[in-house]
């Protein structure tokens, strides 16, 4: 079969397209012809040997698919044909890949195979960080930062479908925020002074931070200071490159949190979390309340060219191969 290999660790552009030898199903496994599969910062990284899992060279990266089953256990629920989403955790840049039963999930008819490949992973993380860790009640105020992404649509969604009154998104354009609107966002600020602007408005209770500072900026701080007393900030990640460093009073004098969240690590360590978060989502993706703002397109032979657009930061929305 086909599959894009990572065979040096020299970047994006080295990745290479490659006849490899199909996967052959274990016992808990499902076998799955991908028809899309997710394109997600983790394997940006896995390019450039900078992402905590490691496999030993070649390998072919492929976290989040979307495809039809070709075989599974006779218990697992599962039979050839079926539409599925799954999480096969590598392996999914490629024709044919396999994935754990509990990673394995039914895809309703009227969600596509690139919205199936665009779902769990993002949904997932945005829903541990807004519900189990950042404690999201009835009618809280929200601000998604990155709110164009492929993170950031799936926040905005997931905050509404889980009872936010009001979420504001923060995007670096205007044509960034017409998207974040369309994915359900109230309203939409310019990153550029986007404090003022939210404090005018009353300010938030959390922030959804996948980003970080943008080198020698202080948006992190900022955040802080949008938050109403009890505010959480949701700390998902560092797309803009540099970690922020949190001045603790800041914390101290209006009661704030900041929240880690790590969602995979953590979720890997407790077998069957991912399905019960499925589970809990999944009548909100066959309503349509969470659907997946699939962006840019390619097919799989241009795996290199879908990996620098993230890497260039050019995404909206989330990056799928078609394969």
């Amino acid at each position: 079969m086909r599959a894009i290999q990572i065979t040096s660790l020299d970047g994006p552009e080295a990745v290479e397209l490659l006849e490899v030898e199909a996967p052959k199903r274990g016992e808990d496994q499902v076998l799955i012809d991908v028809k899309a599969a997710g394109v997600s910062f983790p394997e940006l990284l896995q390019s450039r040997g900078m992402y905590q899992l490691k496999p030993p060279l070649p390998f072919t990266p492929g976290s989040e698919v979307a495809g039809v089953v070709v075989e599974a256990p006779a218990d697992s629920g599962f039979a050839p044909g079926d539409r599925v989403a799954a999480l096969p955790m590598l392996g999914g840049f490629s024709e044919q890949v396999v994935a754990d039963v509990l990673l394995t999930f039914p895809l309703p008819d009227s969600v596509s195979f690139a919205e199936g490949a665009s779902f769990i992973f993002n949904y997932g993380t945005v829903y541990f960080a807004l519900v189990n860790r950042g404690g999201l009640a009835e009618g809280e105020r929200v601000l998604v930062h990155g709110a164009s992404g492929g993170i950031g649509t799936a926040a905005i969604q997931v905050a509404k479908a889980f009872g936010a009154g009001h979420v504001i998104a923060v995007t670096s354009t205007d044509a960034k925020g017409e998207i974040a609107v369309a994915a359900g966002a109230d309203e939409y600020v310019l990153s550029e002074g986007f404090k003022d602007a939210v404090k005018a408005s009353g300010g938030v209770d959390i922030v959804v931070d996948p980003v970080g500072n943008p080198a020698g900026g202080d948006r992190f701080t900022d955040s802080l200071r949008c938050l109403v007393d009890d505010g959480r900030i949701l700390i998902i990640g560092f797309t803009a490159g540099e970690i922020p460093k949190i001045a603790a009073n800041r914390l101290l004098l209006n009661n704030l949190s900041a929240v880690g969240v790590g969602w995979g690590a953590y979720a890997m360590k407790r077998p069957g979390l991912i399905k019960q978060q499925w589970e809990a989502m999944a009548e909100h993706l066959a309503s349509g309340a969470l659907k997946p703002v699939v962006g840019q397109s390619f097919p799989l032979e241009n795996a290199s060219e879908a990996l620098l657009t993230l890497d260039r930061a050019q995404a909206t929305g989330k990056l799928v191969l078609e394969v």
